[in-house]
């Protein structure tokens, strides 16, 4: 049996804890800029229709009473760390897919901690005595339907799915649940008269695949709740990046550069968590007329600093020729390397780069103390907007 772990509505509910006077009301997180966007909503701002990843414009016409903060991505790490530090004692493999949601095989663990349901339980009862925070777990037999059940009964839900329940759970499962089912799909599947995950098993399988390719026979086998996609433990991001959408369009290289300077420090910030540094810098811009341009090079000293990163960054915009107005820049270190393995580094550049990276865990130290924005650089002392964060600067650890 697999457990899909599920944080509910985690920075919504990071802030209700750490502000018990947010209990209880509507609670929105993410870019405070004009573009911004929704990075979490908490259940009583979602009873109004607030959802992840809707423009904050929108968010606040839905839920104007709503108190609308601005993510504090390291203080969301702290408690990642701490959650995941329970998963690892509870189960030998865990997979973790993002910063809120992880899966776990519970294969090997019955006598530590009983049937499923009580395995689900007891994990429940170790993450909110670690940091006050619900969950929601899924339990079933593979990956897919174990996620489907997390999402079952948020927030604080427990789901089991026992193996002669799968065809029961499916068939009341609607068909945008499923992975890769979005609007475009649905009207494709339109003409098969199916709303339910379920009924697809009942459409010959060479029929769908005719009509949907490989997607058709994808879509076979989960409507028969098989999924043979394995676990990866210890499997780690491949990259890093930070990046947002700016309140104006912009050709203003000095704004760019105090821009990038934010998303060299908190990808720096992640890959100093990671443990890794990176030898590839890419930078992303996103232009008026909505195409994206990126540029990327490879330097040979792995570098994890932010001020080095900032550099490189510097690099690529210099050679990238503005014509457009720019309405979106970030950055994403890549081609990551463990810190202990990065090699020897030439003499006189060691220095200066491991200087600066001593500073760069100085400021986190304090922010960690004192809270996000404690320390400001003084070249980021001109507000710049939209102010970093999930979502609003979408910073997004990945796996390629």
């Amino acid at each position: 049996m697999i457990l899909h772990v599920d944080m509910d509505a985690f920075y919504a509910a990071v802030e209700q804890r750490d502000r018990p006077e947010l209990r209880g009301l509507p609670v929105v997180v993410g870019g405070t800029g004009g573009r911004g966007v929704v990075a979490a909503a908490s259940y009583e701002a979602r009873a109004f229709g607030v959802r992840s990843a809707m423009p904050m414009a929108e968010a606040r016409r839905l839920c104007p009473q709503a108190v609308f903060l601005p993510p504090r991505g390291e203080r969301y790490r702290e408690v990642a760390r701490r959650i995941r530090e329970v998963l690892a004692g509870f189960s030998p493999v865990v997979e973790p897919v993002s910063i809120d949601e992880a899966f776990l095989d519970l294969a090997g663990t019955e006598r530590l901690h009983g049937p499923p349901e009580a395995a689900g339980r007891q994990l429940k009862e170790r993450i909110f005595a670690a940091v006050g925070l619900t969950c929601s777990v899924g339990i079933a037999p593979n990956r897919f339907l174990a996620k489907a059940a997390s999402d079952f009964r948020k927030p604080d839900g427990l789901t089991v799915i026992a193996p002669g329940e799968v065809a029961s759970f499916l068939a009341a499962l609607p068909l945008e649940k499923a992975p890769g089912v979005g609007p475009r799909m649905r009207q494709r599947l339109s003409r098969f008269g199916v709303r339910f995950l379920g009924e697809i098993a009942r459409i010959p399988e060479i029929e769908l695949a005719a009509h949907l390719g490989r997607a058709g026979r994808r879509l076979c086998e989960l409507a028969r709740g098989m999924d043979s996609t394995p676990l990866t433990p210890g499997s780690s991001p491949r990259s890093f990046g930070s990046e947002c959408t700016l309140a104006r369009d912009t050709r203003d290289r000095d704004l760019l550069r105090r821009l990038l300077l934010e998303h060299a420090q908190a990808v720096a910030g992640d890959l100093r968590a990671a443990g890794v540094r990176a030898r590839t810098v890419v930078l992303k811009i996103r232009l008026a007329d909505f195409s994206l341009n990126t540029r990327r090079r490879t330097w040979e000293e792995p570098a994890s600093g932010s001020r080095e990163l900032h550099r490189r960054a510097l690099v690529l915009l210099e050679g990238f020729r503005i014509g457009q107005p720019i309405r979106l820049i970030g950055i994403a270190a890549t081609g990551l390397v463990p810190e202990k393995s990065a090699g020897q580094r030439p003499l006189f550049a060691a220095e200066p780069m491991r200087a600066w990276e001593r500073i760069d865990r100085t400021i986190a130290a304090i922010e960690e103390r004192f809270g996000e924005g404690a320390v400001v650089r003084a070249s980021l002392k001109e507000e710049t907007t939209p102010s970093p964060g999930p979502q609003g600067r979408g910073r997004r650890p990945g796996r390629g």
